[in-house]
Order: C-alpha cells, then structure tokens, then sequence
C-alpha cells in the first residue's frame, strides 16, 4: 500500500503540475496584451518596420498590432481582393491587399543588406463592400503607417486563386479573389524576399477605403476559459488519484484483502448470499 500510494502521489502531482501549465496559458495571452498596450503607451510613434522586423524572419506573436512605418512603392497590377472579410460596421465584404516593395524600413536597406534584393511587404489599405469601390493604389513612392499581423495559413483555394490571377473579382472590380493572406503562396506571384507578417493600413483618409480596427493578440482581453477549464481537469483527475489510494486503503482494512469475511462491515458486499 505505501508503494501504491508512492505512485498515486506521484500521479497527483503530475495532474497538479499539468493544471498549472495550463492555468498560466489561461493567463498567457492576457499578460501579452497588456504588454502589447503598455508599449503602445510609452512609445513615442511608430517604429521603423527593420527596427522590430527583418524580412523572412520569424514572426514573434507578441509584435501583433505593434505600429511600424515604411517607404516603397506598390507594384502595379499586383493588387488583390480578400472575399469574406467583416469592416467596423459588421457587415462582410473585402479587404484591399496590395505589395509594397521596400526602399526604406528603417535601417538603410541593412535588414536585407544578405538577402537576394529589396524585401516586399503585404499592405491591407482597407476595407470595402463593393469590389468595385477598390482604387489603384498610388504611385510612386510612399509612406505607410500601419499596425504589423500574422499571416496567413495557406490553402490550396487561395495558392490557386493567387497563381492563377483568376480569383473572378465581378462586379466591376478588375482584382482577383483571394481568400486569405497566404504570405507563403503570396511570394510565388510577388516575388521575394518577404515579410513574415503583414502591415494593415492605419492611415486611410482620403482613399475611399474604410479603416480597419488595430489588430490584437487573440484572447487577450481576459482569462482563456478552455485552459483554465483543461487546468481543472487536471487537478480533478490529482484528486481521483488520491482518493483512490484512500478507498484501497479502506477496502484492506474492511478484511477483504487480510483474511476476513466478504460479509464483514464496510466491505461493500454484506448480505450477498453465498457462493
């Protein structure tokens, strides 16, 4: 028994520790978004997309809807539509996605000084419900401030609509379809080098296009149920343990298991008849 209860204590303290992971993941992304704002607070402006973000470099999470400014020019004819997106107003149209290609992030080029050539950048210029209300973006070279996201998964739809160029953008709109910001599947039309993650446009006045809402880090706002609830689970299933151990215990010293009568008191099974 004292071996037993060996285990079943090393079982509940692995349970416990498990329930503790998973409570600091409950609480990870909260703590990451209060991060993200306390930036946002002690910094003086955007900063310069090289200086926080290298092309083709990982994308650290925590850089969601951290402002960045850069310099380059769209390319022409490159521009995309992205169907089943929802603006401020909750209604679901497109987003307008277009490459920039970099000639100033900050660092004088020194970024992708080893890389093949000056890096593109996915840009969101906005929102719109009608394809047909997307411009050309401008020409020439420009500024653009913007707050950086994540890319993308790819999809074989969305590698397909952006390869093809026939994503079918209807209703007057000359763009193509596409159904993600795929980065990956984006290069292969754009060209490299690229960016990790994507800059939505924080400066859209002017340009017909809605503005969208700074990103931020999924589940930030509060506690994540789902761990806190996988937390619980784990302790409960530490407490089965341990009071398992209890019941064998209780079950030994009722004589079942030491010699006595399966009709002695608090074996569970008096008043059986016998075999």
């Amino acid at each position: 028994m004292i071996a037993l209860l060996l285990v079943f204590l090393l079982a509940a303290g692995g349970c416990g520790w498990l329930g503790k992971w998973q409570l600091d993941r409950a609480f990870e992304r909260a703590e990451l978004a209060a991060e993200q704002e306390a930036r946002e607070q002690a910094s003086a402006g955007p900063a310069g997309l090289g200086e926080v973000l290298e092309p083709q470099a990982s994308f650290p999470g925590e850089l969601v809807g951290r402002q960045v400014e850069v310099t380059g020019e769209f390319e022409p004819g490159r521009q995309s539509l992205v169907a089943g997106r929802v603006g401020r107003s909750g209604e679901v149209g497109y987003l307008v996605l277009a490459p920039l290609r970099v000639s100033d992030d900050g660092t004088g080029g020194r970024s992708w000084s080893d890389l093949s050539g000056a890096p593109v950048l996915a840009v969101v210029r906005g929102w719109v419900a009608d394809p047909a209300a997307a411009d050309d973006p401008p020409s020439g070279t420009v500024s653009v401030t913007g707050w950086l996201q994540a890319g993308e998964a790819a999809s074989e739809g969305v590698a397909a609509d952006v390869a093809t160029g026939d994503g079918g953008g209807g209703e007057g709109s000359p763009w193509p379809v596409v159904h993600g910001i795929a980065l990956g599947a984006l290069v292969q039309e754009w060209g490299g080098p690229i960016y990790s993650a994507y800059v939505v446009d924080s400066e859209t006045e002017g340009t017909g296009l809605e503005q969208l809402p700074r990103p931020m880090i999924d589940g930030g706002t509060g506690v994540n149920l789902q761990n806190a609830f996988y937390a619980l689970q784990w302790w409960v299933f530490g407490g089965f343990a341990v009071a398992l151990w209890i019941r064998l215990v209780r079950d030994e010293m009722a004589g079942g298991r030491r010699g006595g009568n399966a009709t002695d008191p608090g074996t569970g099974i008096a008043g059986l008849p016998a075999a």
